[in-house]
């Protein structure tokens, strides 16, 4: 449609203008490609991204189809060898000492053992340590409540850090610890100025505000102006863990597009330096199964002839794989990744079926289809269409099949009930598209989180994670709670943001942006990108909340799935000048095929 994208649908591309409702169904890409075994030899993955491609009449922009050819190995490729003997026993030698020299810095120091969990969630080895940092923040937490939150021996980086993992952590911290460093006017006192390492951790307390918390906002501006105005003073290594905190904090950013940067550089963090072996046996291992992961994709979506009867629509398994691996990220979670990945895929099939195929009077039967949830219904519509349905339906079934052997309960009706929705909100703006209906901003902005597609990821990520489940949170997902809205939010608005960005744009409109400022139309565009831009600040908070909220039924897991998809958004929307997304070709590469030298 013109007024919203399905989840992680990415604008590269610039589109054509539409002349009707009825769309082509030219081909627009062709099925996934698995490169064979020699191409994976000593040889970089191709890196031109620039071919010329033939696209369709769409207002979807889509990633140049080369992002998906990445080199993949099948399951027969010698590449994807079970892990040896030797590296199993060097990471178990390796956890064992780390899980010791944990535990006695806990013993010995508040603040170097809250140091060391920050360097080892910075590598992305806390899933190996989850029990033990939960107990040694369960008893700060403990000891902080007992002095009523506040220590005046402590510095500035000691309550920042300990603030943020806290918060993270789902224990709520008053923000009026940082009391004793500020003046009346709610700004930092003089005398920390020149003191970075506080100024940089207080910056990262502050990206967990929660609504309401405006002086926390504005100590975290006002580090931030500090920061910026210093950081050309400071030596090289500090210069630069300040400016990737500015551009990244870690809170709203993936560790696992960062992981790399702290592999062979001489961190702040010296707890960094200490756990990087272990990381890169981690790493090195979780790559394994990824890349088996891949290949049973790959297989499966080979397998159900998709890419050859939908020809008008984008095949990319590679890019649906990294979104489920960005949701659930612990290796643990190998098969709920590949159940979660083929879900994904009918998110971006059906919305170029709105998109780029149906007529209006197609797609409301389509819709009807959906509701009914029936094959019955599907007798009158194209064979594309058919064909698409059938195999949602078929795949649907059988993840409900597989939950329900599981955990002895079929969601089958719930997850039909989040692909109705989505359809119903597609067809919306198929018909506002249309009819030249221009809705109101809110009125976009409503239908558009769900036309994002965001609650169907994490509907089905709910439920392949299997925790949680009881009638409290199931009538909560019935009613998208702010947990999933305000996720959809992040991504619906900076889908906007990016597109009003775009200079080069032809012919697209409908975004947040437009429809505000028909609205208000002595508005200017900076004016209303500061607006969006603020909205996502307040989507933030509010996501923020519902970790820390004692009444929030949902599991950790679940929520940490939620805030992840949430800091996958400025990958998504990280264009460069050429309208291209080198952050996301980065992690992929990085990721899934360069493994680490240890």
């Amino acid at each position: 449609m013109a007024t919203a994208s399905a989840m992680l649908i990415v604008r590269v591309i610039p589109p054509a203008h539409f002349s009707s409702s009825s769309f082509s169904s030219s081909s627009s890409s062709s099925s996934f490609q698995a490169y064979p075994k020699a191409s994976m030899d000593n040889q970089t993955p191709p890196t031109n991204f620039n071919a010329p491609i033939n696209i369709p009449h769409s207002q979807k922009w889509t990633i140049p189809l080369n992002y998906s050819f990445l080199p993949t190995s099948l399951p027969a490729d010698p590449q994807i060898s079970p892990l040896n003997e030797e590296m199993d026993n060097k990471y178990e030698y390796e956890m064992k000492i780390l899980k010791h020299l944990l535990s006695e810095t806990a013993k010995n120091g508040s603040l170097e053992v809250l140091n060391m969990i920050d360097g080892i969630q910075r590598l992305g080895i806390d899933h190996c340590f989850k029990e033990e940092i939960e107990a040694i923040l369960k008893e700060q937490y403990t000891i902080m409540a007992t002095h009523h939150y506040f220590d005046t021996k402590c510095s500035l980086h000691e309550v920042a850090l300990r603030f943020r993992l806290l918060r993270q952590h789902g224990y709520f911290i008053p923000s009026d610890v940082f009391e004793s460093f500020t003046a009346k006017n709610g700004e930092l006192n003089k005398k920390v100025f020149e003191d970075i390492e506080g100024l940089t951790s207080v910056y990262e307390a502050c990206q967990l505000c929660l609504p309401g918390e405006e002086k926390l906002e504005i100590i975290g501006e006002f580090c931030g102006h500090i920061l910026r105005t210093q950081i050309r003073n400071l030596e090289n290594g500090m210069a630069k863990h300040v400016g990737d905190t500015l551009t990244n904090p870690f809170h709203k950013s993936l560790a696992k597009l960062f992981i790399k940067t702290h592999f062979g550089f001489k961190a702040t963090n010296k707890w960094i330096f200490a756990f990087q072996k272990l990381a890169k046996l981690d790493f090195n291992r979780a790559q394994k199964s990824y890349q088996h992961e891949i290949s049973q994709l790959i297989l499966w979506w080979k397998k159900t002839g998709l890419s050859e009867e939908l020809k008008f629509s984008r095949h990319q398994p590679l890019k649906w794989y990294i979104c489920s691996l960005v949701c659930l990220g612990d290796p643990k979670f190998s098969e709920e990744r590949v159940e979660l990945t083929k879900s994904i895929s009918f998110i971006y099939l059906l919305d170029d079926i709105y998109d780029l195929y149906g007529s209006i009077e197609e797609l409301r039967l389509f819709t009807q289809a959906i509701q009914r949830w029936n094959l019955e219904a599907i007798n009158s519509l194209p064979h594309p269409m058919k064909f698409c349905y059938i195999k949602l339906y078929e795949t649907t079934n059988e993840l409900s099949h597989k939950f329900s052997l599981k955990h002895g309960w079929n969601p089958i009706h719930c997850l039909q009930k989040s692909w109705t929705s989505l359809c119903e909100a597609f067809l919306v703006e198929a018909e506002w598209f249309a009819s030249g209906h221009f809705p109101s901003a809110k009125e976009y902005l409503e239908n558009g989180e769900v036309s994002s597609g965001v609650h169907v990821v994490l509907e089905h990520t709910f439920f392949l994670l299997g925790q949680g489940i009881n009638n409290k949170t199931l009538q909560l997902l019935d009613t998208n709670p702010a947990i999933v809205s305000s996720t959809a939010s992040i991504l619906r608005l900076s889908d906007d943001l990016g597109s009003a960005k775009d200079e080069n744009q032809e012919g697209y409109d409908g975004s947040y942006i437009d429809y505000y400022m028909k609205e208000n139309p002595e508005i200017s565009v900076d004016s209303a990108q500061q607006r969006v831009n603020h909205m996502i600040s307040d989507a933030w908070k509010r996501l923020n909340q519902e970790s820390l909220s004692p009444n929030n039924p949902f599991p950790e897991t679940f929520i940490q799935a939620s805030q992840n998809m949430a800091r996958f958004v400025p990958v998504l929307y990280g264009y460069d000048e050429n309208q291209n997304l080198p952050t996301l070709e980065k992690l992929m590469k990085f990721v899934l095929y360069e493994s680490v030298q240890i």
